[in-house]
C-alpha cells in the first residue's frame, strides 16, 4: 500500500475510523505531519481536531533516551526506570523540563495562534501522525493524552513498522495502523508525495476545521417555517449554519414527510459538512394520503419551485448555491423543477428515487445528477438505469450492495450521507467559485 499523500492516507483511516462516529471523540495530530491525516480523519468523523504537541524529555549526555514527556496543560510523564536507571538528579530533570517547556509553548504559540486547546478530559482521544518508526513521539503523545485526562486513547496511523505499532499497544487502548510491512525502513517511503509541512500549512488546516466546526454549532438548531406557495400553506424545518456555502432542498417522497428519520439523518451530515438544509412537505396532510397529489410530480415541483424562492430570498442565504435531494417520487419533483426556468441548481442528489417519472423533462436537467440506489432494490435500480441514460448533464449513479430501497441495513444510510455530502460539498463549492467569478 502506497499513499497518494498525506491527506489520501487520511482518508483510507478515516474510513477505519468509523466505529467512532457520533461518539465524544477529538482528534488530535502531531505536528506536523500528522496534522493533514488527522483533517480528513476529523472531517470524515465530523469530530473536533486539534493538535497534541509533546516534547520528549532526553538524558542529557544522551538526549535520544527519552525519560518522560510534557504537553500543554501543565502535562507531565517521568519514566521513573529511566530516571533510577540513569542517575538523573531532580535538578536534571527540572532543567531539561524547562528548556522543553521554552520549546514546546513557542510551538503551540506558531500552531494555534491563541486559539484554545480542544478539551480532551473525559473524551475519547485519537491520536494521528501521518506514520510510526521507533513509536517515542507517538507514545509520548498516548501519556499525554491520559495525563490531560483523556477517557480512552485511539492511537491511528496509515503505516507504521511492525515493532514499533506491537509495543505501541501498551500504550493505547486501541491501534489502528493500515499498512504494517515486514521491511519497514522509514514512513516516507510508503508515500508518493511526502513534502514537508510547514507551520502555516498546519495552521490553514486548523483555522479550516475551526470554520466547520463553528458551522455546525452556529444557528444549528431547525427553524420550524411555513411558506405560501399558491394559496398552499407548506411547512418545513430550516437549518443554515453559520459560514454555510450552500443549501439543500430535500423534497420527500410519498408517504414521509420532513420528519423522515432518513433524510434528517442525511440533513445533519450536510449540517457538519457546512451545509444548510430545508426539511420541507410539498404536501398537507390531507394531500399526502391522496395519489392524485402524491404522484402529480408537476405539482410537486412547482411547489418546490415556491419553496426555493423563498428560501432564496432569506437574509442568511442571499447569493448562497441552492442544491435538492430527492427521495422516492420527490426525486422526480426535483429534477422536474431543475429543467424549469428558475434560476439554476447547482447539484442534485437522489436516494431510492423515481427519476423516470420526471419523463421527457430529463434531457433538460442541467445540474450535476447523482443517483444513489440499493444493490437489492432491483426495480428502482432498473429505472435509474433507463433515467440516466436519458440525462445529458453530469451524471453518476452510485449502487449500494446489498441495500433495499429505505436503507436500512447496517451503514447503508451512512453510505448514502457520505455520497450525498461529497457531490454536494464539491459541486456547490464550484457554483459558489463560478458565482464569485462572474461579471
Amino acid at each position: 500500500m502506497v499513499f497518494v499523500d498525506r491527506a489520501d492516507a487520511g482518508r483510507h483511516l478515516a474510513r477505519r475510523l468509523r466505529h467512532l462516529r457520533g461518539t465524544d471523540a477529538v482528534v488530535l495530530g502531531l505536528p506536523r505531519g500528522g496534522v493533514p491525516v488527522a483533517f480528513e480523519v476529523a472531517q470524515d468523523l465530523r469530530a473536533p481536531l486539534d493538535v497534541i504537541v509533546v516534547r520528549k524529555l532526553g538524558v542529557p549526555y544522551q538526549p535520544e533516551y527519552g525519560f518522560g514527556a510534557i504537553g500543554e496543560d501543565g502535562a507531565r510523564v517521568i519514566d521513573d526506570h529511566v530516571v533510577r536507571q540513569t542517575g538523573l538528579t531532580p535538578q536534571e530533570i527540572a532543567d531539561v523540563e524547562a528548556a522543553g517547556r521554552v520549546q514546546l509553548d513557542r510551538l503551540v504559540s506558531q500552531l494555534r495562534g491563541g486559539r484554545p486547546a480542544v478539551p480532551v478530559a473525559g473524551r475519547t482521544v485519537i491520536v494521528t501522525d501521518d506514520g510510526v518508526a521507533t513509536g517515542s513521539t507517538a507514545r509520548a503523545a498516548c501519556a499525554v493524552a491520559r495525563a490531560r485526562g483523556a477517557r480512552r486513547v485511539v492511537l491511528a496511523v496509515p503505516v507504521g513498522s511492525p515493532a514499533s505499532v506491537a509495543a505501541l499497544r501498551r500504550d493505547a487502548d486501541e491501534v489502528i495502523c493500515l499498512h504494517a510491512p515486514a521491511r519497514f525502513f522509514a514512513v516516507g517511503e510508503w508515500y508518493s508525495d511526502f513534502a514537508q509541512v510547514t507551520d502555516e500549512e498546519v495552521t490553514a488546516l486548523l483555522d479550516k476545521a475551526a470554520a466547520y466546526a463553528g458551522a455546525c454549532e452556529a444557528d444549528a438548531e431547525p427553524a420550524e417555517i411555513a411558506v405560501d406557495v399558491a394559496g398552499v400553506r407548506l411547512a418545513g424545518s430550516l437549518v443554515i449554519p453559520g459560514r454555510a456555502r450552500g443549501l439543500v432542498v430535500f423534497a420527500h417522497g410519498s408517504g414521509s414527510s420532513r420528519h423522515s428519520p432518513r433524510n434528517q439523518f442525511v440533513a445533519t451530515a450536510l449540517n457538519r459538512a457546512g451545509l444548510g438544509t430545508l426539511l420541507v412537505d410539498l404536501l398537507t396532510a390531507d394531500e399526502a394520503v391522496n395519489r392524485a397529489y402524491v404522484f402529480n410530480i408537476a405539482l410537486l415541483a412547482a411547489r418546490l419551485e415556491g419553496i426555493t424562492s423563498w428560501v432564496r430570498s432569506q437574509p442568511a442565504a442571499v447569493g448562497t448555491p441552492v442544491g435538492y435531494f430527492g427521495a422516492s417520487t420527490g426525486a422526480a419533483a426535483a429534477l422536474w423543477a431543475a429543467a424549469g426556468p428558475s434560476p439554476p441548481v447547482a447539484a442534485i442528489v437522489s436516494r431510492g428515487g423515481r427519476p423516470d417519472l420526471a419523463g421527457r423533462r430529463l434531457a433538460l436537467v442541467r445540474a450535476p445528477t447523482l443517483l444513489i440506489v440499493g444493490g437489492a432494490d432491483e426495480v428502482v435500480l432498473d429505472l435509474n438505469r433507463q433515467a440516466q441514460a436519458q440525462l445529458v448533464c453530469e451524471s453518476r449513479l452510485e449502487v449500494i450492495p446489498g441495500a433495499t430501497h429505505l436503507f436500512s441495513e447496517p451503514g447503508a444510510l451512512e453510505q448514502v450521507a457520505d455520497l450525498a455530502a461529497g457531490w454536494f460539498t464539491g459541486h456547490i463549492g464550484m457554483a459558489g467559485q463560478a458565482e464569485d467569478g462572474a461579471p
